[in-house]
């Protein structure tokens, strides 16, 4: 029986000796190859923080100290053992979520993936606990030194350091990537100190001083180096933050199982915040994502596990593929365009330019708010910007968009890879807000292409605008390489199907063409007439939407954006200003945190599979007894407005 069966619960860590420690380490990395090569997931970041992960859980009592995981994709560990030593259902529907989930367990207590937030947490976790009393309680924060380069972990820090009255340890998981390769001047200030030959002389002595005698050793190491004095502590570094009065321990080889346990308890004992500074590979264990050195095994699909070789079947080009050959194509003929991204410069597809325009790449770290208040600069100094992120990040620097890109009337593009339901991931990654955030910034013009063809010619259009802002979104995955149109106006606007009755004009934005062609098969099948377009730019509302929209009987939008304030709303807007009463039915995601499940499994749970598109037409045109979910006529109608 192996050791990792019999761990139910951090208590039964505890009972365990050194040895069985050592070898419950392996068992788990094992298992996370054997387990995430076949089920797909976050592999390299959690091979990196077993003994980190073990230690923590070793010395601390959770659930009754919170332990918060910035980011959360490095949580596997924490998951195998909290009870749910079983992972082989991880990212599918109704199985274990990729990230800390609180309604899986009480030892989870972040569920947001996004970068730079736990020292936050933290702060207020400890804050509460001083202020009701709970003085017995700790926080550990768990933070990679490339969620260290977002500002919100800069912030956090100084309001930590304004109140040394708490339990509260920040462990820094130290590998030297985020994605990939730290970058900027925290990444070399930690390179120093990774690197100082005190710290490597003060670790081989504390060492040696450990194997000589023990738990005696030790506790005679923790009482020096904590004091500051004698021969070990003149050996002790600076610190990580030595301005901010931080008290600190470290560097530790975070896969030293009792290096990491000695330096846990003792920060623990201080009372106060603390850093606890651990050197640990990103991929540790498996060799190929140790010699990996583009982060190819930060997050796999299903591989084979000896090869790395995808054992998914691949029918086309990726969405991010084609963006990152055409961006190339684009910036070989303007030199003036250049690309930035946050910490994602292979996820986003900017790889490629910056290998051939090393000096026209900026990789600012996790810090989009930097990054798109520095493209304004950019902008103004003359050149165009081109800002790639995921779209749910592209959150976190709406006020930068608005009142630093587009107050100033800054030529900026926005590229937004993984927009709409991206699935395994969760609620923190489905790209579903950006379309309802950007569309109210005064003079934006966002587009959204169907298909490869239309990503390349729709950047070619958005780099040449210079005086606002312009967005380009995509989902994750495969790209058709061509959903041909039969007809375009003036305006760009395409008719991908027309009929000759003129019963439901389908309004398709984006990814959702293929969906809005199906429907319009299966309603010619029930003698319903269907027109489906693709505005091409869906922001603002082209004039020829407004126009088909007056010349049938009622509209429908499909979008895989949020339907509260999406683009539904905003032509529903257009059509009373021209006051036309065509009756409009807005079809998009629901305002609600979406699960983890495939794209296709949560499209089918909220009903926007062509099927059930269908069925709600059908409902309403052919007075069917079918159930409608919401009501196509519910427009109101020109009579009854207000003008």
């Amino acid at each position: 029986m192996s050791l990792l069966s019999q761990i139910k619960s951090p208590s039964d860590l505890k009972t365990l000796s050194n040895e069985q420690m050592i070898e419950l380490a392996s068992e788990i990395r094992t298992y996370l190859v054997e387990t995430i090569t076949s089920t797909g997931g976050h592999l390299g970041p959690n091979l990196g923080v077993v003994e980190l992960t073990l230690a923590i859980h070793r010395v601390f009592d959770s659930p009754k100290d919170s332990i918060v995981f910035d980011t959360g994709h490095q949580s596997y560990v924490h998951k195998l053992v909290t009870g749910r030593n079983d992972l082989s259902s991880i990212r599918t529907k109704g199985g274990i979520a990729g990230y800390p989930q609180r309604s899986e367990s009480e030892h989870d207590v972040v569920e947001s993936s996004h970068a730079s937030s736990s020292l936050s947490w933290a702060d207020g976790i400890a804050k509460a606990y001083k202020l009701t009393g709970q003085t017995d309680r700790a926080v550990v924060a768990v933070i990679g030194d490339g969620a260290l380069t977002g500002g919100m972990a800069w912030e956090a820090l100084n309001n930590i350091t304004d109140d040394n009255d708490r339990n509260l340890v920040i462990v820094v998981n130290d590998n030297g990537r985020s994605y990939a390769p730290t970058i900027g001047g925290l990444a070399r200030h930690l390179n120093d100190v990774r690197t100082d030959k005190v710290y490597k002389r003060a670790y081989r002595f504390s060492r040696k001083f450990f194997s000589a005698f023990g738990p005696v050793g030790r506790l005679a190491y923790s009482t020096l180096r904590g004091a500051g004095k004698g021969l070990l502590g003149s050996f002790t570094p600076k610190g990580m933050f030595p301005n901010l009065d931080l008290k600190y321990i470290g560097p530790i080889d975070g896969h030293d199982q009792e290096a990491m346990e000695q330096a846990l308890t003792q920060a623990k004992s201080y009372g106060a915040p603390v850093i606890v500074h651990a050197i640990t590979q990103k991929g540790r264990g498996f060799q190929l994502a140790e010699d990996n050195s583009d982060d190819q095994f930060h997050a796999v699909g299903q591989i084979d596990p000896k090869t790395g070789i995808s054992l998914e079947a691949n029918s086309g080009q990726s969405w991010t593929s084609v963006f990152a050959e055409e961006i190339v194509t684009l910036a070989d003929k303007d030199e003036k365009i250049v690309g930035l991204t946050a910490a994602m410069l292979i996820p986003v597809g900017l790889h490629k330019l910056g290998k051939k325009y090393p000096s026209r790449v900026f990789d600012v770290g996790i810090a989009e708010q930097h990054a798109v208040a520095s493209s304004a600069g950019l902008a103004f100094g003359g050149l165009h910007p081109v800002v790639a992120v995921y779209a749910t990040f592209m959150n976190r620097a709406f006020d930068q968009v608005l009142m630093d890109v587009a107050l100033h009337n800054a030529g900026v593009t926005f590229v937004l890879d993984r927009a709409g339901v991206t699935g395994p991931d969760g609620a923190s990654h489905h790209g579903m807000w950006d379309l309802a955030l950007l569309q109210i910034v005064p003079g934006i013009e966002i587009a959204a292409p169907r298909d490869a063809i239309r990503l390349r010619e729709e950047l070619a259009e958005a780099v040449k605008i210079q005086d606002r802002p312009t967005v380009l979104r995509f989902p994750k995955g495969t790209a058709p390489q061509d959903i041909p149109a039969v007809k375009r106006f003036a305006d760009g606007v395409e008719v991908l199907r027309e009929a000759a009755a003129k019963d439901v004009l389908l309004v398709a934005v984006g990814a959702m063409a293929p969906v809005a062609i199906k429907v319009a098969e299966l309603l010619a099948a029930h003698g319903i007439g269907a027109t489906v377009i693709d505005p091409r730019w869906v922001v603002p509302v082209r004039q020829s939407v407004i126009d088909l929209a007056r010349d049938h009987r009622i509209v429908i939008t499909l979008e895989d954006g949020v339907r509260v304030g999406g683009i539904g709303t905003r032509i529903r807007q257009d059509l009373r200003a021209h006051q036309i009463d065509t009756p409009l039915n807005e079809l998009g995601l629901p305002d609600e945190f979406l699960e983890h499940a495939s794209r296709g499994e949560i499209l089918d749970r909220i009903g926007l599979s062509a099927q059930s598109i269908t069925q709600e037409i059908v409902a309403q045109v052919l007075g069917a007894k079918i159930p409608v979910a919401r009501p196509l006529d519910s427009e109101p109608k020109k009579s009854d407005s207000p003008r």
